[in-house]
């Protein structure tokens, strides 16, 4: 479904991404490890548009590279960013339907699903959205990106700076969304959601792959999680 080969990105004259290769296939959820600033949320980016890429992306059979964002979503990629980006003075079910990218054809998930399975969000759907917690808003942002019915939805650091219980919630939430068939490329730090739900994992270090394989795998490799993940 997503096919990345040789992956350049760069920050002025910082070269960031150098040779980045990935695949993602329908279904699958693979996490992306690694520690902070090795290029993890830059490979996202890349892919999604909001960095200029060098080097081939490849999307259900189409290169991506280089096109606009919007372009990109609306071909079925799904992107939750890092910082949460949510119109704060939008309602909730605002902010919901704001996701929404075909309003004559319902997807695969409705406004009524995100406030079945998100009772905060159901009691706060009239409320702004900048009054919610941490939390709300993170569940908001995946909701909100989940209601343009992507096929694949890459999300970056969704429980970070979260409390324990809603850390579990967001890891039940991305659960939920593989259930339903949605591939996922999951950028994250905490280690046991990711090796919970992940098919494949991939570990990056200075701005390339160092590591693909099976949670069990990367668990049976102690000297790739010494070099590479652990602090």
């Amino acid at each position: 479904m997503l096919q990345v080969a040789d992956l350049h990105a760069y920050y002025g004259k910082s070269h960031i991404l150098q040779g980045v290769d990935m695949h993602i296939d329908a279904g699958e959820v693979v996490s992306l490890l690694g520690r902070n600033g090795v290029g993890r949320s830059t490979t996202v980016k890349a892919i999604m548009g909001e960095v200029p890429p060098q080097g081939s992306i490849q999307f259900k059979g189409r290169d991506i590279a280089g096109l606009p964002s919007y372009r990109i979503a609306r071909l079925g990629l799904g992107y939750v960013p890092e910082h949460r980006d949510i119109f704060a003075s939008l309602t909730v079910r605002q902010n919901l339907l704001l996701g929404v990218k075909d309003t004559s054809s319902p997807g695969k998930w409705r406004l009524e699903d995100m406030l079945e399975m998100f009772p905060n969000l159901a009691a706060r759907a009239d409320t702004a959205a900048g009054v919610l917690s941490g939390g709300e808003k993170q569940m908001l942002t995946i909701c909100r990106t989940l209601m343009g019915d992507p096929e694949l939805i890459m999300i970056d650091e969704p429980t970070e700076g979260l409390a324990p219980l809603i850390v579990q919630q967001v890891g039940d939430l991305i659960a939920e969304i593989a259930r339903r068939g949605v591939a996922i490329l999951l950028v994250e730090q905490k280690l046991s959601i990711a090796m919970r739900i992940s098919h494949r994992v991939y570990v990056m270090g200075h701005g390339r792959i160092v590591f693909e394989g099976t949670p069990d795998q990367l668990n049976a490799n102690p000297a790739v999680r010494k070099e590479w993940l652990e602090v």
